[in-house]
């Protein structure tokens, strides 16, 4: 039976010393190197990823549970039937990411899954297709709604704070992991602005690194440089996290916010600001990255700066956070010179 609270990659230990049972003993220098690979291979994925990934396991191991089937080794077509349950219940990316958990167990168990086998692909076609619904993307955040969050809010320190985190975030396409990791070690100051390290991101698994350039705006209202050094200098941060929380009685504590409290922190400010989303496209941190894709991509950036800037490492993947509502209103048809 599976054990979905445990990390699936624990099991390579098991087999690791299985292969080793009955052989001669490796010194501890091996040992040690062993253990190292294995603290490793449980940091490859973030833990967001392994609690999805266990959460998954959990319901396909009570469905096959329910149902009288056997979870390990999983079946294309156990895994298949599970999809058709689950299949008017929940949204496709959930239901891929539940195949990819699958097949992960099934590979760390020794018992690789086909999920390119039609019992699994066709079944998850077929939703699409019957049940499928448009998905969800975060509502792009382009300079105007930018200016109206940094207009809600406030001179205050917390104010002060949320400024500079909507104007970092936008200007640097930051993803909000990356926002609320950013340490004072990782802003260089330069005579038009300032550098930023971003030591590690979700798409930058071999942990290389990126710096991303920041110049002063045209505007003291939207300069995240000048947003920066105003919250800095007020919250007196000299070291350690740059963006942190500002309890109720205004008094900023060491701690750095959560990835979490800047999706709250946002959807307060843009509530404040008069903004709104809709279903399939709600505000949400993410829209930043999107907004300044979509910006950018509106005055006519070059792909390939584009992507240096939101290291992003496919063009389509890139191309999709374009909002094209807010390209414009004028149809191509009007350019045909008809």
């Amino acid at each position: 039976m599976l054990d979905p609270m445990a990390n699936p990659l624990s099991e390579a230990r098991k087999r690791q010393v299985a292969r080793l049972d009955g052989v001669k003993p490796p010194t501890a220098r091996a040992a040690l190197a062993l253990a190292k690979s294995q603290a490793y291979q449980d940091a490859a994925d973030a833990p967001a990823t392994l609690r999805a990934y266990a959460t998954d396991l959990a319901n396909f191991e009570a469905w096959c549970g329910k149902h009288g089937l056997t979870p390990m080794p999983a079946t294309p077509e156990t895994v298949g039937a599970y999809l058709a349950a689950a299949g008017e219940g929940y949204a496709m990316p959930t239901l891929r990411r539940r195949v990819a958990a699958i097949a992960r167990a099934c590979g760390v168990a020794g018992h690789p899954l086909d999920t390119k086998h039609p019992a699994i692909r066709e079944t998850l076609r077929g939703i699409g297709r019957k049940h499928g619904t448009p998905s969800r993307r975060s509502a792009a955040l382009t300079t105007a709604e930018v200016r109206k969050l940094s207009r809600a809010c406030g001179t205050d320190l917390a104010g002060a704070r949320d400024r500079a985190l909507f104007l970092i975030g936008f200007a640097g396409a930051l993803r909000r992991s990356e926002l609320v990791g950013l340490d004072m070690a990782q802003v260089t100051w330069t005579g038009n602005g300032l550098k930023l390290l971003i030591e590690r991101s979700k798409t930058d698994k071999a942990g290389e690194g990126a710096e991303i350039a920041i110049p002063r705006g045209r505007s003291e209202e939207t300069c995240p440089v000048t947003a920066l050094q105003i919250w800095l200098t007020t919250a007196e941060i000299t070291a350690g996290p740059l963006f942190r929380k500002v309890n109720r009685g205004g008094v900023v504590e060491s701690a750095r916010l959560s990835p979490d409290a800047v999706r709250q922190i946002l959807l307060k400010r843009a509530a404040r600001a008069g903004l709104k989303g809709t279903l399939f496209e709600p505000i949400s941190p993410h829209g930043l990255r999107a907004g300044f894709v979509t910006t950018a991509y509106r005055n006519g950036v070059p792909d390939e700066e584009i992507m240096g800037h939101t290291r992003h490492r496919s063009l389509t993947t890139m191309r999709s956070y374009v909002r094209r509502a807010k390209l414009g209103q004028a149809s191509p048809a009007g350019k045909l010179g008809l």
